[in-house]
C-alpha cells in the first residue's frame, strides 16, 4: 500500500495548525513514569535504557523504540514517547551508542561503524523486544520495533525473516525514513510482522526510492506513507530545515509540519490495528 500526502498538506493551514498545536500541548501537559533501567546485551555489554509506563495500564503493545546514527534525540523521544504513552503504551528506549561509550555515528561511513544496523544493533533491538516482553505487567501478544534512520534500518534487519526469528516475539514494525536499499536488492526477503515505513521524498539522506522499490515487492505486507517536498527528521517538533555533514556528504534535515502531524496520528492508529501474535 503506498500513500501520499498532497491533500492533506493543502488542508492543514490556518486555524486548523493552531488547534493542532493546542491539542498537541495539552495532549503533553502530563508526564508518564519514567525509569533508568539496564538490559544484558550482546557480547556482554550493558545496555542502557530508559522505560516508559502509562499512568493506566492497557493491553496496547509494548514499544521498543530505536534512536537513529546521533543516539538518542531528546526532543523527538519525548515528543513519541509522550504520545505513545498516553495511548496506553509501555515504550523503552535503548541506547546502543551511550551503552558502548559512543557518540555521534552520523558522519562515520556505515562499514567504519562499531555498531550497525545489521550487526550489533540488530541483537540489541531483540535483546530489547526479548526483555520488554518478559517484564511484569506487559501484555502478550508481541512487541513493535519502532525505529528513526539507522534506528528504522535496524527494524528492517531485526524484524525481517531468518531461521533464527523468535515465533511471536514481534508484533509490527515502524520504520521513519530507513535506507532500504539492502533489504529492496535481497531477493525474497520479507517482515516477519506488518511494516509502516514513513519517509520524506526529498529526503537525501536515505531517499525513498529503496522504500518505494521495497514496498513494490512486498505488496500488503508493507504501507508505505510517502510525505512531497519533506527531508529527513521531518517529524522532529520543531527544527527548521538546515543542512548538516553525514556518511552521504551535505544533506537536509528538518521538520515539515504537515508530514510530522499526519505521522502523529498513523503511527499510533497503525500500531493500534495490529492484531495479537502467538
Amino acid at each position: 500500500m503506498r500513500c501520499s500526502l498532497r491533500r492533506f498538506r493543502m488542508g492543514l493551514m490556518g486555524r486548523s495548525l493552531i488547534c493542532y498545536g493546542i491539542a498537541m500541548l495539552l495532549l503533553f501537559a502530563a508526564a508518564a513514569h519514567a525509569e533508568d533501567v539496564t538490559l544484558p546485551g550482546p557480547e556482554g555489554i550493558t545496555i542502557k535504557a530508559k522505560l516508559f509506563r502509562p499512568d493506566v495500564a492497557t493491553a496496547a503493545p509494548a514499544l521498543v523504540l530505536l534512536h537513529g546514527c546521533g543516539g538518542p534525540f531528546p526532543s523527538r523521544d519525548a515528543q513519541w514517547t509522550e504520545l505513545l504513552t498516553k495511548a496506553g503504551h509501555i515504550v523503552l528506549l535503548p541506547d546502543s551508542f551511550g551503552s558502548r561509550s559512543l557518540g555521534s555515528q552520523c558522519t562515520t561511513p556505515v562499514r567504519q561503524r562499531p555498531v550497525t544496523a545489521t550487526g550489533l544493533r540488530r541483537l540489541d533491538a531483540l535483546t530489547a523486544a526479548r526483555w520488554l516482553a518478559a517484564q511484569p505487567g506487559t501484555p502478550a501478544g508481541g512487541v513493535v520495533l519502532v525505529g528513526w534512520s539507522d534506528g528504522g534500518a535496524t527494524i528492517l534487519a531485526a524484524g525481517g525473516e531468518r531461521p533464527d526469528t523468535q515465533r511471536g516475539l514481534i508484533r509490527g514494525l515502524v520504520g521513519f525514513y530507513p535506507g532500504c536499499t539492502s533489504e529492496a536488492q535481497t531477493a525474497g526477503w520479507r517482515p516477519v510482522a506488518p511494516l509502516l515505513v514513513l519517509v520524506g521524498e526529498a529526503d537525501d539522506w536515505t531517499p525513498a526510492a529503496p522504500c518505494q522499490a521495497l514496498a513494490r515487492s512486498l505488496g500488503p505486507a508493507m504501507t508505505l506513507v510517502t510525505y512531497p517536498g519533506a527531508y529527513h527528521d521531518f517529524d522532529a517538533p520543531s527544527a527548521a530545515v538546515r543542512t548538516r555533514s553525514s556518511s552521504r556528504g551535505q544533506v537536509h534535515v528538518g521538520t515539515d509540519p504537515a508530514a510530522r502531524a499526519d505521522a502523529l496520528q498513523r503511527v499510533p492508529a497503525f500500531i493500534a490495528s495490529l492484531p495479537s501474535v502467538n
